[in-house]
């Protein structure tokens, strides 16, 4: 249901530009959309994520100018600013408490050295820094439809890649990791 939830907004945008070929009244559709997500799951869970909150913010300020200034840009710049603002906070993260922000959010579910969640972690800044700028390349360098496909297509493909690369990398890891665990309580024994 949640997963649900978090892509209604851009298949919504998405099949409201594909019928209609107007990014205007996409982005029409997009921002009370998304008002409507998050105020679903205010509603529903009582707690909206943080990263729920800044794309909310973004879709209001730059889906508006979209609309306000009948400019495209600010609706295909968000993407970029979204995950730009994600590479930053990945980065920072460590300096506030010590952990990466993959620690934070993966760590009670696994154990890993710390050297291991500081590379995962740059690798998910990276990733996010890079999804950025090919979305500028993108929307530069082709057609409107093709970026609004590749919003949906492109971003979404890219972004499954990278999880399953960090899935393989976590497995071998952990693999490891757990055998030297595994030595270690029969050494105790």
């Amino acid at each position: 249901m949640k997963m649900f939830l978090d892509f209604l907004p851009i298949v919504l945008f998405f099949a409201v530009y594909h019928f209609s070929g107007d990014i205007l009244l996409a982005t029409l559709v997009l921002i009370p959309a998304t008002l409507l997500q998050v105020a679903f799951m205010w509603w529903r869970y009582r707690r909206v994520e943080k990263m729920q909150l800044v794309t909310l913010v973004l879709v209001v300020v730059m889906g508006g100018a979209t609309v306000l200034f009948h400019n495209a840009a600010f609706i295909q710049w968000k993407p970029t600013v979204v995950n730009w603002l994600f590479a930053f906070a990945f980065l920072v993260a460590p300096l506030f408490g010590g952990k990466t922000l993959v620690e934070r959010m993966m760590g009670k579910a696994i154990t890993l050295p710390a050297a291991t969640w500081r590379r995962l972690n740059l690798a998910w800044a990276l990733f996010f820094i890079v999804l950025g700028a090919i979305n500028v390349y993108v929307f530069k360098t082709y057609d409107e439809a093709t970026w609004v496909n590749f919003k949906l297509f492109g971003m979404l493909g890219l972004t499954l890649l990278f999880v399953i690369g960090q899935g393989l990398y976590l497995a071998r890891h952990m693999s490891r990791d757990t055998l030297h665990q595994n030595d270690h309580q029969k050494d105790d024994v």
